[in-house]
């Protein structure tokens, strides 16, 4: 279970390494995402904010690329307007297919398992709709589909995987921001990049979900942001909800146990 915090999870785990700082707001992942895995079409309206028209992860949009203007400066760069400093903030999220998953502990039929590749999917045939894992991610990646009422979420392109190929989103990304592969090694590429743009003057620069102890155990598809997570709409310190599952079903079980000896002793006592 997820909530097992001694999980190990074995070799071979693959995951996303993203890469905000290249990432050109194209949202050519998207479309690749959307077309490769058949997920419906959501809108596309006109949402006032900036250039982003789906706003958040959800059932019907399993990748989305976020817009945020700043003025502050793009570390030595030359923002070319003249002498305004600016800077698009852009990141392309995903699910982060979490090392300690509460969805997976949550789900009742078995719809979201663990593959062998270490990340977790959903299989919407099986799903009853209960919703239950939609309140338990920490970072609100999973939506119910209002046209099936099952869930649905970033599957890591699974059949591609099983295929040896890499998702759609990381093969279209025209720039490498979406990087795909053995997820050690992106770690490792993250840490020389990260110390790449800090040189390049943006030391508000940070790697987000590449630590195997943070409270989700690290996630399969990590970020090298440019500001704050919450900037980004990440939440800072993610903890996995189920985390205190273990403790509350001994409670649940010292409680019953209780409960049944009182009430053996109140038979016994009135048998007398």
């Amino acid at each position: 279970m997820a909530f097992d915090l001694e999980e190990k999870l074995g070799d071979g785990r693959v995951g996303f390494f993203t890469d905000t700082s290249v990432c050109i707001g194209c949202k050519a992942c998207e479309v690749a995402c959307k077309e490769w895995n058949a997920v419906p079409e959501d809108g596309l309206n006109f949402t006032g904010m900036s250039y982003d028209n789906t706003v958040s992860l959800s059932a019907d949009t399993w990748r989305h690329v976020a817009f945020i203007e700043q003025r502050v400066p793009l570390g030595r760069q030359e923002p070319g307007v003249g002498d305004m400093d600016f800077r698009w903030l852009m990141s392309s999220d995903v699910c982060k297919h979490c090392t300690h998953a509460a969805c997976l502990d949550v789900c009742p039929t078995g719809s979201l398992f663990r593959t062998e590749y270490g990340t977790v999917v959903v299989q919407e045939d099986v799903c009853n709709g209960c919703g239950y894992c939609v309140p338990a991610c920490p970072f609100g990646v999973i939506g119910k589909r209002e046209s099936t009422g099952t869930a649905a979420k970033c599957t890591m392109c699974y059949d591609r995987l099983g295929a040896g190929e890499e998702p759609a989103c990381a093969k279209t990304c025209p720039t490498d921001s979406i990087q795909f592969g053995d997820l050690d090694e992106l770690r490792e590429r993250a840490e020389r990049r990260l110390a790449q743009v800090r040189e390049a003057g943006m030391s508000s620069a940070r790697l987000y979900g590449n630590d195997p102890g943070d409270g989700v155990g690290g996630m399969g598809a990590f970020f090298l942001l440019l500001d704050e997570p919450e900037v980004y709409g990440l939440p800072p310190d993610p903890v996995v909800t189920t985390k205190d599952l273990p403790s509350m079903w001994r409670h649940v079980g010292v409680a019953a146990l209780t409960l049944l000896a009182g009430v053996a002793a109140t038979t016994w006592r009135r048998g007398s």
